[in-house]
């Protein structure tokens, strides 16, 4: 770099030509930078109050390119100015590798704006939101498959700018045989998420929100991401799987295609019970809930043992949350309405005590005569004879 110092009378006195050459085009270049910055995120603060996809994605490109238009006009100005070749190099390889990182963040960016604006489009609060929670799901993986790879891409490009790597991609690349046999074994567990997701994206066989028995856990599928899966389970815990394991091991879901669900209640009750009254109150109890959608409500005998026989109440719902609790409400009002009515249907433990000092008389039929039991003589005890009556 030449020394910005020349002597005058043994004195160092700035070179002003020289700082002009330096300070007028890196000033101007900072300054266009400055203007173009912050007109641009003005302009981003006034379109972020819109509501529509492409104020969406313009918010989403105009940030990155804030921080990257001034850095492009700063490398122009580098170019003007009498700069040695070797430090002209280094700045404007650091430059480079800030300008991939401002298009690599304006990809991620505009991924997440097409994302948004899907899932904006597509709510699932709504009461059948089957078709919602599939766009939802696809959406959800594929940008987060996008966006990694982008960033990964990114990463690439800006390593690839360094000598030493590329020689290590080079001789990566002469023992490739070796190198992806590592490489690969070391990065199974990673490519096996990711093929997972792209599966789970495709074929679905699970959603956002959907209804799960995961190692035998109740849940919702809360969050997929691009390696694992946020199970909420029912007591507010969260179980975190792995993308692989919904593609390698069996589960049950429980709102595959609809989320109509059907619940049981199971009673034990007296051989006695009125099956009749039974169904009509449960039908009774059916129709005064709301949570019973109107397609199932039967009462059936499915069992019996020895001192009572098994009822089962059967009723379906919207959902299986609501599934639930209709079988609870039903559980609980049906056995209130046997108590109050008919007692006797609840199973109870029988017994048959005798009173102390006295024998049951037993009827015995002998040519149609009922005679009482009483002692025999053959057994060696004659009955007592009566007293006298009275004088």
């Amino acid at each position: 770099m030449p020394d910005p110092h020349f002597l005058i009378a043994g004195v160092p006195v700035p070179d002003w030509r020289l700082a002009a050459a330096y300070a007028i085009p890196i000033g101007a270049a900072l300054l266009l930078g400055l203007l173009v910055h912050y007109v641009l995120r003005r302009y981003a603060r006034r379109i972020a109050q819109k509501d529509s996809s492409r104020a969406r994605v313009a918010h989403a490109v105009i940030l990155p390119l804030a921080f990257a238009l001034p850095l492009v006009f700063l490398g122009q100005a580098l170019r003007a100015v009498p700069m040695p070749e070797d430090h002209l190099a280094n700045w404007l390889h650091l430059l480079r590798l800030a300008v991939f990182g401002c298009f690599t963040w304006l990809l991620v960016r505009i991924v997440g704006a097409v994302e948004a604006s899907i899932l904006r489009h597509n709510p699932m609060e709504v009461a059948d939101n089957l078709h919602a929670r599939r766009i939802q799901t696809q959406t959800r993986v594929l940008s987060r498959v996008m966006q990694g790879g982008i960033i990964l891409l990114g990463a690439a490009l800006a390593l690839m700018t360094f000598p030493a790597v590329r020689q290590v991609g080079a001789t990566l690349l002469a023992s490739a045989g070796i190198a992806g046999l590592v490489a690969g074994i070391a990065a199974r567990p990673v490519f096996g998420n990711l093929i997972a997701g792209l599966q789970i994206a495709l074929a679905q066989p699970i959603r956002l929100d959907d209804v799960v028995i995961v190692e035998g856990e109740w849940g919702r599928i809360e969050e997929i991401t691009s390696t694992y899966v946020v199970v909420r389970i029912w007591d507010e815990r969260r179980m975190v799987v792995p993308l692989s394991w919904f593609i390698e091991n069996p589960f049950q879901n429980w709102t595959r295609r609809t989320a109509q669900m059907l619940g049981t209640a199971f009673l034990w009750l007296d051989y006695r019970t009125p099956m009749d009254e039974v169904r009509a109150e449960l039908e009774r109890i059916c129709k005064e809930d709301p949570r019973w959608d109107g397609r199932v409500c039967i009462a059936q005998v499915t069992e019996t043992a020895e001192h009572v026989m098994q009822v089962r109440l059967l009723v379906s719902a919207r959902d299986s949350g609501e599934a639930f609790d209709l079988r609870c409400a039903v559980r609980e009002r049906m056995i209130d309405f046997l108590a109050r009515h008919h007692p006797y249907a609840l199973p109870r433990l029988r017994a048959q005590i005798d009173v102390a000092g006295e024998e049951p008389m037993r009827r015995r039929h002998d040519a149609g005569t009922e005679v009482p039991d009483s002692p025999r003589a053959e057994d060696g005890e004659m009955p007592i004879a009566p007293p006298p009556p009275p004088a």
